[in-house]
């Protein structure tokens, strides 16, 4: 494409923007919203509060949210690494590792001899 024509095109877009800009600036209702916004930060500017103690104030449990509701941490929501658990069948001497509770051997002997007994075979756990 040529910059002449770049040029054309950011043209039109740039008027089709300013039209709908000004359909905004003349609507009552975000002249409405506006004017709330502005009520709002000189009251809370008179009483010394902040945004997080108005919504506290009118939501407590949003103050209570769980973790899960906050954005994801930087590191891209990579997981810890579980434990090494080692399991050792004290009847067959068979060693189990694993790192999940998906493990086929291990759910055999706890349909086999109970989940209680299978965990007291734990032998040790590793990071």
């Amino acid at each position: 494409m040529s910059l002449l024509t770049d040029f054309m095109q950011k043209e039109q877009e740039l008027k089709k923007l300013q039209e709908q800009l000004e359909s905004l600036r003349n609507d009552d209702r975000l002249k409405n919203e506006l004017e709330f916004k502005d009520k709002l930060d000189a009251l809370m500017g008179e009483y010394g509060k902040s945004t997080r103690d108005v919504i506290t104030l009118l939501d407590p449990k949003a103050s209570q949210a769980p973790a899960a509701a906050a954005p994801e941490s930087k590191t891209g929501g990579v997981r810890r690494k579980r434990k090494l658990k080692v399991y050792k069948n004290p009847h067959t001497g068979e060693v189990i590792e694993t790192r999940g509770g998906n493990h086929k051997q291990l759910k055999e002997w706890k349909e086999e001899h109970g989940a209680e007994t299978v965990e007291s075979w734990l032998e040790r756990t590793e990071s």
